[in-house]
């Protein structure tokens, strides 16, 4: 019987769910008016999120140790030109190939805008327009809906990589334990 248990107890901490990997959260390099900083992240709250509603620039849950499902991409196929959000099951998708377009989430797909290049310089270009970056809204953050302090958020877009500034434009990856 103990050792039965004993097998339990090792099988259980082994599995993880298909979508474990080493995951990893994408914040803007610049800590704006955030010190916990700014994450790439689905609208609305962790497992609840809003895919429909497509990414913003939120405070960084790692503060509170851990990165959160809604922040949480899958390192390997970043490395890869893929955004992927595996807990969801979608990818990051520029609504358009033109300065200005938001940030969507779709399924992924092997489609020109949902293929992203992470440069030497911490720029996530858009492959099919290596002009468009990545870009966190340079305006005031507004309030999230939750957090001591306040969570803040701001609006992501593709911008022109060399006129926004690297304030803006300028991202790494933090790789820690999620879930």
């Amino acid at each position: 019987m103990i050792r039965l248990l004993a097998i339990t107890m090792i099988l259980a901490n082994a599995v993880q769910p298909v979508w474990a990997g080493e995951l990893i959260e994408i914040q803007l390099m610049h800590k704006l008016d955030d010190l916990r900083g700014f994450c790439i992240d689905i609208r609305g709250h962790k497992e609840r999120a809003k895919v429909k509603k497509g990414l913003q620039a939120h405070t960084c849950y790692s503060y509170q140790g851990q990165i959160s499902v809604d922040q949480a991409f899958d390192a390997k196929l970043v490395s890869q030109g893929e955004f992927n959000l595996p807990f969801f099951g979608v990818c990051m998708e520029a609504e358009d190939v033109i300065e200005g377009s938001h940030l969507n989430l779709n399924t992924c797909t092997d489609i020109s805008t949902q293929k992203f290049r992470f440069t030497s310089n911490n720029q996530i270009k858009l492959i099919s327009n290596d002009e468009l970056c990545v870009a966190i809204d340079g305006t005031n953050s507004k309030q999230g809906g939750g957090g001591t302090p306040p969570h803040l958020l701001r609006a992501l877009f593709l911008k022109n990589c060399e006129k926004s500034g690297t304030k803006y434009t300028t991202w790494r990856m933090n790789e820690q334990d999620s879930q």
